[in-house]
């Protein structure tokens, strides 16, 4: 009894010491070591699309209206010419699959499929009818990933039909379903705000009808539609035309628009559209407002904003896909189209632009995409140059208004004007891939496939990238 208490006493008299000292451990008990835990397997690195591909990457943009009369119905005529692209020296194809008339060519649960388009034929301008029922953008994923090919796909984002010119007619959603009226574009005419749905004399106001961006039905169908995009294994899906209607300053002023201005502004507007624009205008009138500047931004701030949420619904379904834009570049006057491609980091007031107010550089989108394409569409004489209008030059500035917040492409119409639009320019492609890029982009592309078979650029592309891939 007396050794017991005794070995009590001296067990309670260590644990007393142990706890005086400057740091009360405790003793390093064998039974109490605990087994490290074996360590977590690294992640396998993803395989790369295209394993041991030389120079920086090579795009070509399939249009759908470019391209309806050759694709639309010939399945083997699509396989064919994914061989003679691998063999041209591209990388990846961007594959439009929502043109403007507003249908889609793939399995949407929320879109109609795209069944008729107006295009350019050997008769001339019609429209001709898809009859065919295979999987337009499955045949491109299937056949592209065999040959090694990136698959893109584009959509036309913000656009709900097509009032085709030369009295041929209508086609998309805003012309066959009337209860859609309500998401089309409002429009500051000279005769006051008028629905673009009723605008309809075609040889005024032709071409793609918009849906209003701000409007949450209209957001909830093209994100619906993003949706069903993002379920395709794609290496990446594109917006186009993610802006307000046309390169004019005249949309939107829908009842909207208003209210979510007024809110921005935190006061209402007893003058309206006059306190912003007046009736008709098409420009801005120097010097600019501070109530038109916030107006800039407000119109920015709105497809800011349906990036970020498009971006995170891509993300949400395949985080593997690429998110990104296409936009002009001509950044000195896409304000316009109510669009800040720019990183949030660069600021347009600080670097003179005129147009540009304190928060305009707020709703900068670069940092919401995971890469970027920027229309570089100058001359066929403006190749190289350091400012806009130049091909070189709109990578340039691209590359500095991006301030390192995303990879990007640049590339030129190779067909609809400016010295293009009667092919003979195969000599100048070696130019124009050195050009767009080696201008600090990431890669480069060509507009359009169509041009390239029309003109037969196959061998001169071929040539140009052999050339710079000689030079890496």
């Amino acid at each position: 009894m007396h050794r017991l208490k005794f070995i009590s006493i001296t067990f309670i008299f260590i644990m007393f010491a142990f706890s005086c000292t400057p740091e009360a451990v405790m003793p390093d008990w064998p039974w109490h070591e605990e087994e490290e835990p074996a360590p977590e397997p690294e992640p396998e690195p993803e395989p790369d699309p295209q394993p041991g591909q030389k120079g920086k990457n090579r795009y070509v943009w399939i249009s759908c209206e470019g391209n309806w009369e050759e694709y639309a119905n010939d399945q083997a005529m699509i396989i064919s010419e994914i061989a003679k692209m691998k063999e041209c020296g591209f990388t990846d194809l961007v594959v439009d699959v929502r043109p403007t008339n507003g249908g889609v060519l793939f399995k949407s649960s929320h879109a109609q499929p795209q069944t008729r388009m107006d295009c350019w034929t050997k008769n001339g301008y019609e429209f001709i009818n898809r009859t065919a029922d295979f999987d337009y953008l499955q045949t491109f994923v299937d056949e592209g990933h065999k040959q090694g090919l990136r698959i893109h796909a584009v959509m036309n984002t913000f656009v709900g039909g097509c009032l085709c010119p030369y009295g041929l007619g209508s086609d998309g959603m805003l012309f066959t379903d009337p209860s859609k009226k309500e998401w089309a574009s409002v429009v500051n005419t000279a005769e006051g705000l008028k629905n673009t749905m009723d605008l309809l004399d075609d040889s005024v106001d032709y071409g793609a009808k918009f849906l209003s961006p701000i409007n949450p039905d209209a957001q909830a169908f093209v994100l619906g539609i993003i949706e069903d995009l993002a379920k395709y294994d794609i290496d990446g899906i594109i917006l186009d035309r993610c802006r307000f209607d046309d390169y004019s300053l005249q949309s939107d002023f829908s009842d909207l628009m208003k209210a979510g201005f007024e809110e921005y502004l935190g006061q209402t507007i007893s003058d309206w559209p006059g306190a912003v624009m007046s009736a008709g205008q098409e420009e801005l009138k120097k010097p600019v407002s501070d109530m038109t500047k916030k107006w800039l931004e407000f119109r920015a701030k709105v497809i800011h904003d349906f990036v970020m949420k498009a971006s995170d619904k891509v993300h949400s379904i395949n985080p593997k896909i690429k998110f990104g834009c296409y936009v002009g570049g001509w950044y000195s006057s896409y304000y316009y189209s109510g669009v800040n491609w720019a990183s949030p980091k660069y600021d347009p007031k600080a670097d003179g632009y005129y147009w540009a107010g304190s928060n305009y550089k707020d709703f900068g989108y670069a940092d919401h995409c995971d890469y970027m394409f920027i229309g570089a569409y100058a001359s066929s004489s403006s190749i190289y140059g350091s400012g806009e209008w130049t091909m070189q030059g709109f990578c340039k500035q691209a590359a500095e208004l991006f301030m390192d917040d995303v990879p990007f492409a640049g590339g030129p119409d190779i067909g609809n004007g400016s010295g293009f639009e009667n092919g003979g320019k195969g000599s100048l492609m070696p130019d124009i891939v050195d050009a767009c890029i080696n201008s600090s982009t990431d890669g480069m592309f060509f507009f359009d496939l169509c041009h390239i078979r029309m003109y037969d650029y196959w061998k001169d592309i071929k040539k140009a990238f052999d050339k710079y891939l000689e030079t890496i």
